[in-house]
């Protein structure tokens, strides 16, 4: 019998899709401080951050002066290259030197949202196996019995917390015989958690070359003359990987200026964007749909103001919103955007219509970066699917994290062997190389933006004595987008209401996680 022929290559072809802008150059030996601190020389007087609320505020010069300062106290009560320091705070004007100052000592930074639960930092901390806590006054009562040096924030004096300025004050004092040891490009920077496609929070490994790389792809399209120019309201929470490399860090890179706020409330938003001339502002979509529906708006002259774009991500905006959107502002350009923590950015459309960098279509989360490669698999057969093809969406780049901390198995699952970032959610590219999300294989809640994980609220419910079987789905929800909604099947002996058990997870949880009834 004839053996059949072989099959041809074609049949087998990879799809994988790259940018349709040439590579960019990622610097070689360069910390991500020294990154986003170069030139900032010639704008020592301009100012960095501001607060939306207070006013106060730290110029280029300034910021560089107090990361230095930060990053040399750092090492003299003992941090070491590698050491995690958590940092427990809202969006201050000083977020940026504590995380720039914890990576410039050699250390790794590791934001936990404020309003996490006592028991949520405290897995955070043990799971990092942490060395320093960064906090303010208000959580302090939530880090205090974790048993590690606590450096608080602001002019407050409590316990056996070192102050935020006699702690500067007292490492200007010392000599320098810390021994400084050298900061590699390749050196971990920052050990943010995520949920990453399924379950459990995990720590995600981030090093300088990591971060470096990603604001050389998203800043591709940023020409000179806008450097110094841009204004950015930095509301996104600075815990994010949003908030602290996309708003944070990416700003400084340009020398524009960060409109600090800790907490949205719709008159302090608009009177920030007006009177600090916001230009740029990444916000979420319920956001945006309070901006379309809340009469509060009216009560403002919107004439005076000088935004140019909205960026919205970290949850899909709905096609009848966008258009109310744009109705209402119509000089604003509403731009959407990809990303997850285990690479960064995906797709951004920071395009720039005068340099001829098109914006991608209505609803879609952008075009392909340069240096990054992504594809679109079938989850059954993992074959790479062509154009106008759902499937899952893959990337491969240098901004790619080295792995889930201490956790090989989750790592082996998210990266395969040949360095292809598993994102969990499904989507397509069209002819135009635009990137159109259309569903989620990963279980993840986005509840106004923030990672929920099913598992995780299950797991909690589970220790409930009188609860014998659980299943946490999500619910749609016009305001939230999604919210974690629990079928609890109870022991027979049970005598709890419904009421209680919500109450139980509520205790155990931040705000947004806790079960709606």
């Amino acid at each position: 019998m004839a053996t059949p022929p072989p099959v041809p290559l074609s049949a087998h072809e990879e799809h994988i899709f790259r940018s349709r802008y040439p590579a960019v150059l990622v610097p070689e030996n360069v910390t991500l401080p020294d990154f986003v601190f170069q030139d900032s020389e010639l704008y020592a007087d301009k100012v960095a951050f501001v607060e939306a609320v207070t006013g106060k505020a730290y110029t280029y010069g300034e910021l560089v002066r107090e990361t230095r300062r930060f990053a040399k106290a750092l090492r003299s009560i003992g941090l070491r290259k590698g050491h995690v320091v958590i940092v427990v705070l809202p969006n201050v004007p000083e977020y940026g030197i504590v995380a720039l100052g914890i990576m410039a000592a050699g250390g790794v930074y590791s934001g936990v949202n404020p309003a996490a639960h006592e028991s949520e930092i405290k897995k955070q901390v043990q799971a990092a196996n942490a060395k320093i806590i960064v906090t303010n006054d208000l959580s302090y009562g939530k880090v205090v019995g974790l048993e590690l040096p606590v450096i608080l924030l602001g002019e407050a004096r409590i316990g056996s917390a070192m102050n935020w300025y006699e702690l500067l004050d007292a490492a200007d004092r010392a000599t320098d015989k810390y021994a400084y040891e050298d900061v590699h490009q390749n050196d971990l920077c920052a050990l943010p958690f995520s949920s990453g496609t399924t379950g459990m929070s995990k720590g995600v490994m981030l090093t300088h070359r990591n971060l470096v790389a990603n604001l050389c792809s998203s800043l591709f399209s940023v020409g000179p003359e806008m450097v110094g120019q841009v204004t950015t309201l930095g509301l996104i929470p600075f815990f994010h990987i949003y908030g602290i490399t996309g708003i944070c860090f990416a700003t400084l890179r340009n020398k524009g200026k960060v409109v600090v706020m800790s907490r949205f409330e719709l008159r302090t938003f608009l009177n920030a964007l007006i009177t600090q001339e916001v230009t740029f502002a990444p916000i979420v979509p319920p956001i945006i749909l309070a901006l379309v529906k809340n009469p509060i708006v009216e009560e403002f002259d919107l004439s005076k103001l000088k935004l140019r774009a909205i960026m919205t991500a970290a949850a899909p905006l709905a096609p009848e919103l966008l258009t109310a959107f744009e109705n209402k502002f119509p000089g604003v350009q509403v731009q959407e955007a990809y990303g997850l923590t285990e690479h960064s950015c995906i797709t951004l459309t920071h395009g720039d219509p005068n340099l001829e960098h098109g914006i991608a279509k209505k609803n879609s989360v952008g075009f392909i970066l340069p240096n990054l490669e992504v594809k679109f698999i079938d989850p059954d057969t993992g074959r790479s699917l062509p154009k106008n093809t759902p499937g899952e969406i893959c990337v491969r780049s240098q901004c790619v994290m080295q792995g889930y901390y201490n956790n090989k198995e989750e790592t082996d699952r998210a990266i395969d062997k040949d360095g292809w970032l598993h994102t969990g959610d499904i989507g397509y590219i069209d002819d135009d190389g635009d990137i159109f999300i259309v569903d989620r294989i990963k279980e993840l809640i986005k509840y106004k933006g923030f990672q929920v994980a099913p598992a995780e609220i299950e797991a909690i419910l589970l220790t409930h004595p009188s609860v014998e079987d659980v299943a946490v789905v999500p619910l749609p929800d016009e305001e939230a987008g999604e919210i974690p909604a629990a079928c609890v099947v109870m022991k027979k002996e049970a005598r709890e209401s419904e009421e209680d058990i919500i109450n139980y997870v509520e205790s155990n949880v931040a705000h947004y996680k806790k079960l709606s009834s």
